[in-house]
């Protein structure tokens, strides 16, 4: 095992589990290995709700679990999974969540990645209905051509501590710059974890950018994060970016009706609906560029969906961005340029915009939704083009060329 050699020990609570889960079914997570899965399936670490205890419910094989637990190991060695990262990408921290597992719980872990090419991992064969088995000798085989005992030691050799029994976590930060896309975790010998959160931030590498493919610039998958909103009582903003599709209105950005809505609702004189308020969300782009393709989705919102909506977009550096967070973004109305004028808004529906952009060089870092007045929203796309590639691609004219004020380049 790659240099695991001392012992170590879990954080308390740190900021990065504000972070998103990049291991999360959610977001595309997946279980490739486990050696075991007797009482639990390994696919519970990677649940997205909190674990559940179910007093006195029983399987054919022992205690109802939700969390992972392997068999009480009668053989040499330990038991260990590899999972898929959803969001590869750079990883700020672990929580290894041992909640309700009081008796069974794995007493030490550590936990290995690695960074792969999306062509350099061969298909490893479905896993299907796991509990009450183990690992054959074909699924070893295959799984031993990754070599993960040799991965790097992101968390070596570490005691886990029982806390209250629904809420029992071990935090561990990482300080770590590389780009990681799997996952090992060891448990010494056997037992149990209900769940293993991989908080981090997306990343992609722009140099292999197709200069005449659009990309989503917000998705979470390649670092876009929601960095401020006006309220959130039913679903996180950050919700709107992940890179898969809404399962339900659970899954997107929902916020809470607002209380100055007029007991009568009228049109004004051109029949638009009068409806006073609105809420926001503000994301930081993965990377700098231009925004030409919109897409707002109300799927599974049928009547809580917003009435209108807008999306405007600016250039912040690092430090106004921290700026304009203590200062709950109340950022002067010339610093936003329209990407989207008011446009209404059908429930449970995708909608396709194109960007105002007018030229290739409108580059932004961060852009706002606004709703009007309130609801919810299952995705938000911002497809346009990386700074760096629009500033290369052909135009039928010669335009200004692209400046910031001084450091914006580096601050990035």
């Amino acid at each position: 095992m790659g240099d695991c050699a001392k012992e170590g020990h879990p954080a308390r609570f740190l900021d990065f589990t504000q972070l998103i889960d990049m291991a999360s079914e959610s977001v595309g997570g997946q279980i490739l290995f486990a050696t075991d899965d007797f009482f639990a399936p390994a696919e519970n670490l990677i649940k997205s709700d909190a674990p559940r205890f179910k007093e006195h419910e029983y399987t054919e094989f022992g205690k109802w679990i939700d969390g992972w637990e392997t068999r009480r190991k009668r053989i040499p060695g330990h038991d260990w999974c590899i999972i898929k990262l959803g969001i590869q990408g750079i990883i700020r921290g672990f929580d290894v969540d041992i909640s309700y597992f009081i008796e069974n719980f794995a007493p030490r872990v550590s936990i290995q990645a690695a960074n792969f090419p999306e062509d350099k991992v061969r298909e490893i064969p479905e896993r299907g209905i796991r509990t009450g088995t183990a690992a054959t000798l074909e699924e070893f085989k295959a799984i031993a051509e990754l070599k993960s005992e040799n991965w790097n030691c992101l968390v070596p050799k570490t005691e886990l501590k029982l806390g209250k029994p629904g809420s029992s976590h071990n935090y561990f930060p990482i300080n770590s710059q590389q780009r990681w896309t799997h996952i090992r975790l060891n448990i010494f010998p056997d037992g149990g974890i209900a769940r293993l959160r991989v908080h981090g931030t997306g990343q992609r590498d722009w140099t292999t950018t197709d200069p005449k493919e659009a990309l989503d610039l917000v998705t979470m998958a390649y670092g876009g994060f929601c960095v401020g909103f006006s309220n959130a009582c039913l679903g996180h903003p950050n919700n709107m970016i992940r890179p898969t599709r809404a399962k339900s209105v659970a899954d997107g950005w929902e916020t809470a009706r607002r209380l100055d809505r007029p007991p009568i609702l009228v049109n004004d004189e051109n029949g638009i609906l009068q409806v006073p308020g609105c809420e926001w969300a503000v994301f930081r782009l993965g990377h700098p560029g231009v925004i030409t393709q919109i897409e707002v989705d109300t799927e599974h919102f049928k009547g809580n969906s917003p009435y209108s909506c807008k999306l405007d977009g600016c250039i912040l550096t690092t430090q106004e961005e921290e700026d304009m967070i203590k200062q709950k973004w109340n950022l002067p109305a010339h610093k936003w340029k329209p990407l989207l004028p008011v446009t209404k808004l059908l429930p449970n529906q995708n909608h396709h915009f194109d960007s105002l952009t007018l030229e290739l060089q409108d580059v932004i870092t961060h852009a706002r939704l606004t709703i009007a007045p309130d609801g919810g929203v299952s995705r938000l796309r911002l497809r346009g083009f990386p700074s760096s590639i629009c500033l290369l691609r052909s135009r039928e004219k010669p335009l200004l060329r692209f400046t910031v004020k001084p450091g914006f380049r580096t601050s990035l």
